[in-house]
């Protein structure tokens, strides 16, 4: 009896809706708009969320890496700028303790380099000396070539893997492999490029290009402060191997017990608070305009249905003469406040797809940053906001419901 009642007043309240369609379609609007920053917010979020994964994979989630300057921007610049250089002395003491790491890899950086190729000069590239091993980080995967072995290593050999952009920027044909580029006059030759990893985060990785740390001692010599880049082999391994690295370290710099690190750790969990800001900010507003707009749906609903009530007072005595029950009543009418919002929803659905498709498609080519954003939307978003909207419409609803079963149905008759 109860599924008839209801399998009844979802038909009444869907013949109800049919019969005002522009009325039906206006009241809608307002969940529309609700329901599509919802379905935005959400769908910009998980583009984010992609991106901090890519970010973490690019740093590496089993990766520590050991440097002069915290790179969170923790600290005070002028603080961190005071400490001492890790030099080679201490990197070659630090290599002497035993460790539970995979690998240590040492590597000196030249933030502004200077490379030429066919008359061309390109300033400004990120230069990294380092040793073989660094292949095996994720930094290191290689699209097309090769990284240097262990005897280019060894010899100082003069060859260099390019970054993504770096080797676009210099051959935009994307035919460099084996051809020579000249650094500090010495000529290079180009064994190997990188495969993407850089994110709107995290963007500089692209543009860096690697050498060996011999070649590189070679052009630069070893002024500079050191950066040591450990493999922990697994993340279960991190706090282990971060104990144990702090402790080597500091003695490696003969830094007196009590006294604090003068040097950081980094790692891809040090940005976690920037991007939890980043998050905080979008979810901050988008919740408020979410809740702005359903509070006006849910009053612009409630309104139309308290005038629907108001103009079908005869029908509801009449329904109530011939034995409606009150619960009839109310079914009725929260189904067809609960159906206008759903259309709400629908429409929004296909509005959202539009949008997000054409913004995929378009924003890229002019914002490379955006090239996160993903040309459809995620379902567990339909069906999140499919659940909302029917909750919104059960809440703007139950006030005029409630109303309508209440009427009595000899002064229900009279009603003119």
């Amino acid at each position: 009896m109860m599924i008839s009642n209801i399998v009844e007043s979802f038909r009444l309240a869907m013949q109800a809706l049919t019969h005002n369609k522009m009325r039906s379609f206006l009241s809608s609007l307002g969940v529309l708009i609700g329901i599509s920053t919802v379905i935005l917010m959400g769908w910009l979020l998980t583009g984010l969320n992609s991106v901090v994964n890519d970010t973490f994979n690019s740093i590496g989630v089993d990766m520590l890496y050991i440097d002069k300057f915290e790179w969170a921007g923790g600290m005070k610049w002028d603080d961190m700028r005071k400490r001492k250089d890790i030099t080679e002395s201490q990197i070659n003491n630090f290599m002497e303790y035993p460790t539970y790491a995979e690998a240590i890899i040492p590597q000196l950086d030249m933030w502004a380099g200077v490379m030429k190729y066919k008359g061309e000069k390109y300033s400004g590239l990120p230069f990294v000396g380092t040793t073989s091993k660094f292949a095996i980080t994720s930094s290191g995967v290689i699209e097309n070539g090769r990284f240097f072995n262990d005897n280019e290593d060894r010899d100082g050999a003069k060859v260099i893997i390019m970054g993504t952009k770096s080797f676009e920027t210099v051959f935009p044909k994307h035919d460099g492999l084996g051809k020579f580029v000249t650094l500090e006059g010495k000529k290079f030759q180009v064994i190997g490029c990188l495969k993407k990893q850089g994110t709107f985060l995290f963007d500089m990785m692209d543009n860096r290009c690697y050498i060996p740390l011999k070649a590189y001692k070679n052009l630069y010599g070893s002024l500079g402060s050191y950066t040591l880049a450990i493999k922990a082999g697994s993340e279960k391994n991190m706090d282990l191997v971060r104990d144990q690295i702090r402790g080597n370290m500091r003695s490696a710099r003969n830094i007196k017990p009590g006294a604090p690190d003068d040097f950081s750790i980094n790692e891809s969990k040090a940005f976690s608070n920037s991007i939890d800001t980043i998050r905080n900010v979008v979810g901050t507003v988008g919740y408020g305009i979410t809740f702005l707009s359903f509070f006006v749906g849910i009053i612009g609903i409630m309104n139309i249905m308290f005038v629907t009530v108001t103009e079908r007072t005869r029908e509801i005595g009449i329904r109530k003469a011939v034995g409606a029950k009150r619960n009839s009543i109310l079914f009725q009418f929260l189904f067809e406040s609960a159906a206008l919002c759903f259309m709400g929803a629908l429409l929004s659905f296909v509005f959202c797809q539009i949008l997000v498709y054409a913004a995929s498609s378009i924003l890229p080519k002019y914002i490379e940053s955006l090239s996160f954003l993903k040309p459809y939307l995620p379902l567990n978003l339909l069906l999140i906001a499919t659940v909302v909207s029917i909750l919104v419409g059960v809440i703007a609803g139950l006030l005029p419901a409630l109303r309508a079963s209440k009427l009595d149905p000899v002064d229900a008759l009279r009603y003119e």
